[in-house]
């Protein structure tokens, strides 16, 4: 029921508390109230389906990364069959959610990177993404602005990445689709010969796997985003105006 609130001789509606629901988010309601009547899944599915999707990260692909640095064997596996690869790791595309919840689609292509060739993924119908292995995908990946220059200029959208790639370096920008996904294999960065596959792990960012980033020795995965000090932090000593620092 609306609520509205009196002031002096004034009568205003209460504000809603969300902006106004997209064309999209109704088809979706609609799509799943029908879906669920017609018994193809119950909420209850829905809701473990929701909750695993909201909780997953990139760990997944960082640590298949690893490993197939590590592993020659493991990484022939990864690119001739990358679902059955990932059951290695303990991630099964047939029930990610680990509780009889099928994934809506079965293949998935790991690109390899070479020193001559770069690969970049991108779905420019909408936003086909990974999910069992990169979790959600950044909301960029998801943007039109993303989706329809990176096939047209894919170096200078890279440049705006921070990643500037030789001329001498093929970019090869693959589209994702309704039933296939796509991750990228990148090279394992100099210096790192001696690591262990968990210390690897944790420098393969989740845009190293989507192809607009390389990984650094120096960057770890929980840290993409530099943290500067502040420039005036609290609890900090007081200074009066025109005195000394």
């Amino acid at each position: 029921m609306a609520q509205t609130h009196d002031h002096g001789d004034h009568s205003h509606p209460a504000a809603p508390m969300v902006e106004e629901i997209s064309d999209f988010e109704i088809l979706e309601i609609a799509v799943r109230e029908l879906a669920i009547e017609k018994g193809l899944f119950t909420a209850e599915d829905h809701r473990k389906f929701t909750e695993w999707a909201e909780q997953i990260g990139p760990a997944g692909g960082s640590r298949l990364v690893a490993k197939a640095w590590t592993d020659p064997a493991f990484k022939a596996r990864v690119l001739s069959d990358g679902v059955a690869a990932c059951r290695e790791i303990g991630i099964d595309w047939a029930e990610p959610t680990g509780q009889g919840t099928p994934s809506d689609y079965m293949e998935l292509r790991v690109l390899e990177d070479t020193p001559t060739l770069h690969h970049v993924i991108v779905c420019t119908l909408c936003s086909c993404y990974p999910r069992p292995l990169l979790g959600h995908s950044p909301y960029w990946y998801r943007s039109p602005n993303y989706r329809r220059r990176l096939v047209r200029w894919p170096r200078q959208v890279l440049t705006e990445f921070g990643l500037v790639l030789p001329p001498e370096v093929e970019i090869r920008v693959e589209d994702s689709n309704q039933k296939c996904r796509f991750m990228v294999l990148p090279m394992r960065p100099a210096g790192t010969e001696s690591w262990s596959e968990e210390q690897l792990a944790e420098i393969v960012t989740r845009d190293c796997m989507i192809g607009v980033a390389l990984p650094r020795p120096d960057r770890k995965a929980d840290d993409v985003r530099p943290v500067h000090k502040a420039s005036r932090p609290v609890g900090g000593e007081h200074h009066e105006p025109g005195g000394s620092p």
